[in-house]
């Protein structure tokens, strides 16, 4: 294993929402992924989703018991969606985010709402 640039991964692709799998922790992997406009809402039903925004703004929109609520998170903060919570990922201007999930998780979910076809439904992709 050598170590990872996360600026040259970042810059090997543009697609926005189709997160690449850098490295591999036990049975999860660390992604990398680029947001730009909205996703759509989904749950993780047996998983928390983690997020570290490497650059730019992003603002996850949530649906909890107490009502629907958005979480904005500049470079350098963290969030984690805990399982069984819908959510909406976003960001106005564009940014490059960091997720941790387990191996196989699907990008948009264990349930969700229609996929557009900006979104890349997918498990991830290996970074090259």
């Amino acid at each position: 294993m050598n170590p990872i640039d996360l600026t040259a991964a970042l810059e090997g692709f543009d697609a926005p929402w189709s997160p690449r799998i850098i490295a591999y922790i036990n049975n999860y992997d660390v992604r990398i992924a680029k947001f730009a406009g909205e996703h759509v809402w989904h749950v993780h039903e047996d998983t928390d989703e983690f997020f570290l925004v490497l650059s730019g703004e992003i603002e996850i929109g949530l649906r909890e018991d107490a009502g629907e609520r958005t979480v904005t998170l500049q470079q350098g903060q963290i969030f984690v969606v805990p399982r069984g919570t819908f959510h909406k990922p976003s960001s106005k201007l564009g940014a490059s985010v960091l997720l941790v999930e387990p191996t196989g998780t699907l990008s948009v979910g264990d349930r969700h709402d229609d996929v557009p076809g900006h979104i890349d439904v997918t498990t991830g992709h290996v970074a090259v």
